[in-house]
């Protein structure tokens, strides 16, 4: 199939297709998951889609902030949007060269290169004044004060489990990169970009970038991705093989496919919490109400499965 003809997708990986839960994390873990990860979209590739893929970072981000806690008497500290950046890098690069060996394998050429994203926030997005995403370690509530005093930071209550800063997330608006990142999917170059949802700025009065300490949805901004490069269709990668509604309830019941409609009511009902499954549900929503034909949530390991239409849960215009 000619490159410039294929279906446009983007694949959004969530934070669990490098770093697995109750595992150390290290690289080689990282890099065996990341092979593992990227099955469902060698598929892809071979039914010769053109395709960008996003990523989470959730717990790389963590593990820079725990580095950078405990350096901080050796080394300047690395701010939270310069962290963002660093490991669309380096999980950038996993990600690529991992894509790049499964596809020599495969005898498909086609070029896969990793794009750093800046994302555009409003500045007076309201969760800049109220930052309630968790990040980095947990702290002591006797520390807390110290912390908040020398650091600025905003320290809340996890669940009980101890002090953790809250950061803001604000949400995404526009893609500063978008037209060469369009260009480069339409040429039928795989782009690997807005890791962690995107390295966060906002607009200054006098029209410059400035970043700031803050994590945009990742979902959310592949959402945009994908409205914006015309993609005809958006997987949304997680831990759970279907969407579900009352989960985890008694009365649980799967979902294989639902309209648009259906979707915002069963959010409007309270089915997909905000920490969880709602930002997923409002992305695939805000794709098709921008173009998108098809979004299908499913997990990591059932993404082949899913394409074939055999599992996941669909979520059409």
């Amino acid at each position: 199939m000619h490159h410039q003809s294929g279906k446009i997708a983007v694949v959004a990986l969530g934070g669990n297709a490098i770093t697995r839960e109750f595992e150390e994390g290290d690289i080689y873990q990282q890099f065996a998951n990341t092979r593992q990860s990227l099955v469902g979209v060698a598929e892809l590739i071979e039914f010769g889609y053109r395709l960008a893929i996003t990523h989470g970072n959730g717990p790389q981000v963590g593990n820079a902030l725990i580095r950078v806690e405990a350096t901080r008497d050796l080394l300047p500290p690395i701010p939270l949007g310069v962290l963002v950046a660093d490991l669309e890098g380096g999980m950038g690069y996993m990600i690529e060269q991992s894509l790049q060996n499964k596809l020599h394998k495969r005898g498909i050429q086609r070029p896969v290169v990793t794009l750093l994203a800046q994302v555009i926030v409003d500045k007076n997005d309201p969760s800049i004044l109220n930052p309630s995403k968790f990040v980095g370690p947990f702290y002591r509530k006797e520390e807390t004060a110290s912390l908040e005093n020398n650091r600025n930071y905003t320290l809340k209550d996890d669940s009980g489990r101890g002090y953790r800063r809250v950061v803001p997330s604000p949400l995404p608006r526009a893609i500063v990169e978008i037209e060469t990142i369009k260009a480069l999917v339409h040429a039928g170059t795989i782009v690997i970009t807005a890791g962690g949802g995107g390295i966060p700025v906002y607009i200054e009065d006098d029209g410059r970038y400035e970043g700031l300490d803050a994590v945009v949805d990742k979902d959310r901004t592949s959402a945009i991705l994908a409205a914006d490069i015309n993609a005809d269709e958006l997987y949304i990668l997680t831990s759970v093989d279907k969407v579900a509604l009352n989960y985890r309830q008694p009365n649980m019941t799967y979902l294989d496919r639902m309209s648009k409609g259906d979707a915002k009511t069963y959010l409007e009902q309270g089915h997909f919490p905000p920490g969880n499954m709602g930002p997923k549900i409002e992305a695939a929503i805000h794709f098709l109400e921008h173009g998108g034909k098809r979004a299908v949530i499913t997990s990591i390991d059932k993404m082949s499965n899913a394409i074939r239409g055999e599992t996941g849960t669909e979520i059409v215009s």
